[in-house]
């Protein structure tokens, strides 16, 4: 295997070998493996370069094996393939929400009174529905169709634990206040 960099970006975050384990969702084995410059599958590198928010790309110092290489390049352009796939397919829904939310209110005006209780209705529980169906039904298939890929919940959740804990790595230690 070519020579990877996890040491350094893992060192850079402050963060321990059993920390990028929890949150690569991987053994800390395979971490001190893949650290040592062992072997490990695509899928695992995938992890760990999530995990340090890099490509998988940038897990190495460079890659030496050409087949290596163009595997890590094709990874790469499935995971962005899938993400963007997902992606569309749950903005569609929003979409289709709102669309169907623009002609409710519409005609919720030839209603009178009980036409701003019906544009309420739609507006409020369309949404809770939309969530809970996206929740229940439509993000189990869309993990199953593009396994690489994450809901818009998993990657602000990630960029969140990411960004805490950059802070707190960075910010400075509070010193006792004087009397």
């Amino acid at each position: 295997m070519s020579q990877t960099q996890v040491i350094e970006l893992r060192q850079e975050r402050g963060w321990t070998q059993e920390r990028l384990a929890n949150a690569a969702g991987v053994g800390l084995r395979t971490v001190q493996r893949l650290e040592a410059g062992q072997d490990a599958s695509l899928e695992t590198l995938t992890l760990v370069a999530d995990a340090l928010r890099v490509s998988v790309r940038d897990l190495f110092v460079s890659i030496d094996d050409d087949e290596l290489g163009s595997r890590v390049e094709s990874l790469q352009g499935r995971v962005e393939q899938q993400q963007a796939a997902r992606d569309r397919i749950t903005s569609a829904w929003w979409w289709l929400y709102a669309g169907v939310g623009i002609a409710v209110t519409m005609l919720s005006f030839t209603l009178g009174l009980y036409g701003i209780a019906v544009t309420i209705a739609y507006w409020v529980g369309g949404a809770t529905i939309l969530v809970a169906v996206q929740r229940i039904y439509l993000q189990p298939r869309l993990e199953a169709k593009y396994p690489l890929s994450k809901s818009k919940r998993e990657l602000r959740a990630a960029k969140r634990a990411h960004t805490g804990s950059s802070a707190s790595e960075s910010a400075a230690p509070e010193l006792p206040a004087d009397a």
